[in-house]
């Protein structure tokens, strides 16, 4: 084998090198080749380098987008999505006319690799119904995603014994699982519905006839138990619907 030392290579003609097809150049062993070069970054702007498998490119990588379900349906991959993160929580159980609240649903979090997967079918928990004054509110119904991960409803206030708040519900099959916020009992008429994962009930109040709460039960987050009713003679306000959130990555 013979060896040439050299500082700088210069084209006996012209400014090209060229390299026969038949010759390969060698750098610690590696072989190196067109695609061992950048490609050019001529309108590439705001993507990063990466590999497709076989030749290096320029991509967009980290998160993508988002995908929000706030009623039951299927979710459809974006194309060149490989990971996603799904948060999910099931719909809040509903309240009395007087004093006793509904439970928020469960939550459930998880990263998922989706590769080779091109739909999953979501589930969206309904909220449970109001009832008046010492009657059992409906219980929220569950929340999935697909066969991954799922979570279960919060109770009707007095579900469990009269007089009672309704207990949360719970995740399952995710990487975080947390049981939801429960309902406040018969305590006066300040009764505030389980706080789901994204947040609170709607307002209490006595204004428009002891409905205000039931007036506003759709200003609530997702999951979250029914705020209490005035009066007994009024029915108490709905537990929310659930929601699944995907986040997408490439």
């Amino acid at each position: 084998m013979s060896r040439l030392y050299v500082n700088n290579l210069r084209a006996y003609s012209g400014s090209v090198i060229t390299i026969p097809s038949t010759t390969k150049l060698s750098l610690g062993g590696k072989t190196i080749s067109e695609n061992s070069v950048l490609p050019s970054a001529s309108g590439q702007t705001n993507k990063a380098v990466g590999s497709d498998g076989e030749s290096i490119v320029y991509n967009t990588y980290g998160a993508n987008g988002m995908q929000v379900f706030t009623s039951s349906g299927t979710y459809t991959k974006t194309s060149g999505v490989n990971q996603i993160m799904v948060r999910l929580v099931a719909a809040g159980g509903g309240s009395s006319g007087h004093g006793e609240s509904g439970g928020a649903g469960g939550f459930s979090e998880k990263i998922l690799n989706v590769t080779g997967t091109a739909t999953i079918s979501v589930v969206i928990g309904t909220g449970g119904t109001g009832t008046y004054y010492s009657g059992r509110s409906g219980a929220g119904s569950s929340s999935s995603f697909g066969s991954f991960m799922s979570a279960t409803g919060g109770d009707g206030a007095n579900q469990t014994y009269q007089h009672s708040g309704g207990v949360p519900g719970v995740g399952a099959g995710g990487d975080v699982n947390m049981y939801g916020g429960g309902g406040s009992c018969h305590g006066r008429y300040n009764g505030t519905g389980g706080y789901s994962f994204f947040g609170g009930c709607a307002a209490r109040g006595h204004p428009r006839g002891g409905d205000y709460s039931r007036n506003h039960q759709a200003r609530s987050a997702p999951g979250s138990g029914g705020a209490n009713g005035w009066f007994g003679s009024y029915l108490g306000p709905e537990g929310k619907h659930g929601m699944v959130v995907v986040w997408e990555f490439k």
